[in-house]
């Protein structure tokens, strides 16, 4: 549908019983739409994310969808859009569900990225480095509330008129993954192929460092003027997220110094543990770098090359007959005025408008308060996205023995990355637990045990718990009002869940998984599921992933 002919579906309509009054359609997507709309209550100015009729339908969906909603609304912070209000209202005979949100005057991210290319081929690097700052401030504050983005990249950061650094959509790709069939049978995906971890695109659990993964990416198209990995089909690039090592930074703009290149490179790393610990230790990095750089113009490397994915991906699945993408940068086109902090002005032309709000960027980009650099706790162990095999000293030599394994890793490599792929763009829970309930406690011992404290041991959060009325008081069921939803558990401290479960009386087994983002007796997965629904009188035994606070 076209934008006018979507502000003329949706003229004189309302939602919340006429309290919010959809004025001019800001955006379409794949899932939503975005309306500027009245508040007559508060009489303010608000926006409203509606989503489409396809998903409406699915009740269980629309649940899981205000739940997260309720979850975003708690995180309060600058760098944050607020979440005022959800809910649902019929539009068109249809059940629809919205999100009240903070009407941010601006454009996103990825139209100042564009301005910036044009003009001199990349973002300057201090500009970049300091919105990526204030976009891991952001991911800082909901990390400590257990919540990871999933989707981080420049479509869901905003610049305000003002140059504040504001980041949406969160709990929105958590929500996606409920199970919704209609979404699944109309081909929609979470996420963005371009941004997934290595651990998003094999379908292995996801936590904050997946987030850190992403605003590495993100910062190395600042920088660069184009995505580290990118192809011509969504599984040539997760293939290249597990697979390929990307470029340095400075092999395409030669006016980065070696410490932009260190701080993406260990962003990218394909093992979580060797990325930064958290949040704030990326920050941290970003402002230092930022504030040890001299103000220069990006000078782009024409014709420089990122890994695609592409070469090994074709060997192992039929190629895809579409022409590549150009580059999304060239050669500098004007001369760099040093500005440390400012915005270049656009480029002669419309400037570009926001695809959600509908705004012109203006302004300069403002100075960060001062910080405290921080020291990241230290390297874990790495640990191996797949099992490595090392050929018998005959067939090292070039053989064919050795090609014909190679060939074989790629196939079990490929085979790994679809199974991710199906499991993520099928809208599967990434969080969910595993195993079976047999025995009184699983492999590793009694979680919440003391544990012996390795390098990089992070203590437990006690402030993380969850009140006994969950479980002695679930919520019932949607589908089956004789089943109840089973209380979600993860990222709770272990010994609130322990007195909730026996409150209920309810029986459980735990086992300790390591990792040190958490911090030690924090609940990591649960099995069953949070949201599934079960019999209250065959209750099945919880199986619980419980955090050691050391690095894996």
């Amino acid at each position: 549908m076209s934008q006018d002919g979507a502000q003329g579906r949706y003229a004189g309509r309302s939602v919340a019983n006429g309290r919010y009054q959809l004025r001019d359609l800001l955006g379409e997507g794949g899932m939503a739409s975005v309306h500027l709309a009245y508040d007559s209550v508060l009489d303010r100015r608000v926006a409203i994310k509606t989503l489409h009729t396809e998903l409406g339908r699915e009740q269980a969906f629309r649940e899981r969808f205000r739940r997260e909603a309720q979850a975003v609304a708690k995180l309060t912070h600058t760098n944050i859009v607020s979440v005022f209000d959800t809910g649902e209202d019929s539009l068109d005979g249809t059940t629809t569900p919205y999100i009240v949100m903070e009407y941010v005057e601006g454009q996103p991210l990825g139209a100042v990225l564009e301005a910036d290319v044009r003009q001199y081929g990349a973002m300057p690097a201090d500009k970049a480095l300091r919105i990526t700052a204030d976009v891991l401030a952001a991911l800082e504050i909901s990390h400590d509330e257990g919540l990871v983005h999933r989707d981080i990249k420049p479509g869901n950061v905003m610049m305000t008129k003002r140059n504040v650094v504001k980041v949406m959509d969160f709990g929105i790709a958590r929500a996606m993954q409920s199970g919704v069939t209609s979404m699944t049978q109309t081909g929609m995906v979470v996420g963005t192929p371009q941004y997934l971890s290595p651990e998003q695109a094999l379908g292995r659990g996801v936590d904050a460092r997946s987030d850190l993964y992403s605003v590495g990416i993100m910062l190395f198209q600042l920088v660069t003027g184009r995505l580290p990995f990118d192809a011509d089909s969504p599984l040539a690039i997760a293939y290249a997220h597990v697979q390929e090592e990307p470029v340095a930074p400075s092999s395409i703009n030669r006016a980065l110094p070696p410490a932009v290149d260190a701080l993406v490179a260990r962003a990218l790393r394909k093992n979580p543990n060797e990325r930064f610990p958290n949040a704030a230790a990326m920050r941290d990095e970003c402002l230092r770098v930022a504030q040890s750089l001299h103000a220069a113009a990006p000078n782009i490397v024409p014709g420089a090359h990122t890994p695609s994915g592409a070469g090994v991906a074709s060997a192992v699945f039929p190629p895809v007959d579409t022409a590549s993408p150009a580059p999304a940068s060239g050669s500098v086109q004007t001369p760099y005025q040093p500005n440390p902090y400012g915005t270049p002005s656009p480029p002669p032309g419309p400037a570009p408008q926001h695809q959600a709000y509908g705004y012109p960027h203006q302004g300069g980009y403002q100075t960060p308060a001062a910080y405290a650099p921080q020291q990241g706790a230290p390297t874990p162990p790495p640990y191996t996205l797949q099992p490595q095999h090392t050929p018998p000293a005959g067939d090292r030599p070039g053989g064919g023995r050795r090609r014909t394994a190679i060939v074989a890793g790629s196939v079990v490599a490929a085979i790994a990355v679809i199974g991710g792929l199906v499991a993520a763009f099928s809208m599967t829970e990434e969080d969910s637990g595993g195993g079976t309930a047999g025995g009184s406690t699983a492999a590793g011992g009694e979680a919440g045990a003391p544990a012996s404290q390795a390098a990089g041991y992070r203590g437990p959060d006690t402030s993380k718990v969850i009140e006994d009325t969950e479980c002695t008081e679930p919520t019932e069921s949607y589908n089956d009002p004789d089943k109840i939803k089973v209380p979600d558990f993860t990222f709770k401290n272990i010994d609130s869940v322990k007195k909730c479960l026996q409150a209920a009386g309810w029986q459980y087994v735990s086992k300790d998984v390591d990792e040190n983002t958490y911090g030690d007796d924090t609940v990591m997965e649960q099995y069953p599921t949070a949201d599934t629904d079960v019999d209250p009188e065959d209750m099945p035994k919880f199986v619980l992933k419980v955090s050691t606070g050391n690095p894996a």
